[in-house]
């Protein structure tokens, strides 16, 4: 399936606003979609417009910190949010590291988010549903916003920037309770008390300041950006048939998802892309979470910068040498590959999730079976069982090898008046470990 040009993946991730599907956009770079309920988008269509059209602005005067937005586009009565990257959220890095992260990331994260916070609220916005689920970690370890207005939009709601203050606490106390006494725990309790008395602006000048007395290196991206890294795996190479002319804001064919923005003409995902902290902006002012990183990290910097032309018989020579190891390498994944048995794909296990145990009035059930591999490659054979005993489809998902989990969604669209229990069922037939079918329920109610 895709969306304005941009190809779903398997994986999905249910958030309070929606549920988000990685996806691969027109030129081949991973990208994330966020699919909104229908009827709460409905209701709510043109606060979308408006918050997005906030977040697009920021993104245009070279803000730093939130997670970049490509485009905002409707398929018949459902509404779609387009962003530039697939991210791991820190709640699922948190998992995924038992629920704890060492000191230096931590202070990383929150100061990275306290700035974007500050910054934010500078320019008379809030983001009003701030969490671990709402922080994004990019490859390069920055910590972005995500989903910033989305929640107050849906539910027509004005939040004021003293939630925001008070969700990052939460946050922070959390963070911070799995550190160990010491001058580094110290620093993260200082900051917390600082935001309670005077606000995030001084729980960032605290880290700032606090980093100084640290051992070098202690507040680091680093280790952030290598759980980014390991969570996903290798990065997607471009979608055949896709390439630099696709313009993911673009206005898609008839009959499929248009765009509800009116976005400024050559404002593709090349350039959306430039925003974020570590990367310079064509703005001369910079923000103190962006000078943080400046010193001892300019590898952002060389990468955006061309490096200049060397003389020809070397770039000769490079390209030479260039070609010869490149064939070497080839030559080298042949033959591991031909020694390498294959291994073949077997499900363990299934977990299903529904995103909100009530539905209201013509709502959607969003549910999400995560199903857990081996890691081989292969095609799971499945069926999703609803309790109204519709008509059942056999479908297939193909996964690759390193894959351990496949996430499977379905929407249940309910509509008219009355009230019932209902209930789906993901049932993996083949390949199993047991050689027999596997299956997880979840269940809602639904009241109009």
């Amino acid at each position: 399936m895709t969306v304005a040009g941009h190809r779903l993946t398997g994986r999905t991730r249910i958030s309070e606003a929606g549920v988000w599907t990685d996806a691969v956009s027109p030129g081949g770079r991973p990208s994330g979609v966020l699919r909104f309920e229908p009827a709460a988008a409905a209701r709510a269509r043109e606060r979308l417009v408006a918050t997005v059209a906030d977040d697009l602005r920021l993104q245009r005067g070279g803000a730093a910190g939130l997670l970049p937005v490509v485009d905002l586009v409707a398929a018949r009565d459902e509404v779609w949010l387009i962003t530039g990257r697939a991210m791991p959220s820190l709640d699922e890095l948190l998992r995924s590291a038992g629920g704890h992260l060492d000191a230096g990331s931590v202070a990383a994260v929150l100061l990275e988010t306290a700035q974007t916070l500050a910054s934010v609220h500078a320019a008379g916005l809030t983001h009003g549903a701030f969490g671990a689920g709402t922080v994004v970690v990019s490859e390069d370890g920055a910590a972005l916003l995500a989903e910033r207005g989305l929640v107050a939009a849906l539910r027509g709601e004005h939040v004021p920037p003293e939630h925001d203050v008070a969700a990052w606490v939460t946050l922070a106390r959390r963070l911070a309770a799995g550190q160990t006494a010491g001058p580094e725990a110290d620093l993260l309790h200082r900051a917390i008390s600082a935001a309670t008395a005077h606000g995030l602006a001084a729980a960032r000048d605290t880290l700032l300041a606090g980093r100084e007395g640290l051992p070098p290196g202690f507040m680091t991206r680093d280790r952030l950006a290598r759980a980014a890294r390991d969570f996903f795996g290798p990065v997607p190479g471009p979608v055949p048939g896709s390439g630099p002319g696709s313009v993911p804001g673009s206005v898609p064919a008839a009959g499929e998802a248009v765009t509800l923005l009116d976005l400024p003409s050559g404002m593709d995902d090349d350039v959306l892309m430039r925003f974020g902290p570590g990367v310079p902006t064509e703005t001369p002012a910079e923000t103190t979470a962006a000078q943080i990183w400046r010193s001892g990290r300019t590898s952002a910097v060389a990468r955006a910068r061309p490096a200049a032309a060397p003389p020809r018989r070397r770039r000769r020579t490079t390209a030479w040498a260039g070609t010869a190891l490149l064939a070497i390498l080839i030559a080298a994944v042949i033959l591991w590959l031909r020694q390498t048995p294959a291994v073949e794909a077997a499900v363990s296990g299934v977990d299903v999730k529904v995103a909100k145990k009530t539905v209201r009035c013509d709502g959607t059930a969003d549910f999400v079976g995560v199903v857990t591999t081996n890691g081989g490659a292969g095609t799971i054979r499945y069926l999703w069982i609803r309790s109204d005993d519709r008509k059942r489809q056999e479908q297939e998902q193909r996964v690759s090898s390193g894959d351990t989990s496949v996430h499977l969604p379905l929407h249940w669209k309910v509509t008219g008046p009355g009230s019932f229990k209902g209930s789906a069922t993901l049932r993996v037939l083949s390949p199993t470990t047991t050689g027999k079918s596997i299956q997880d329920t979840a269940s809602f109610t639904y009241k109009c």
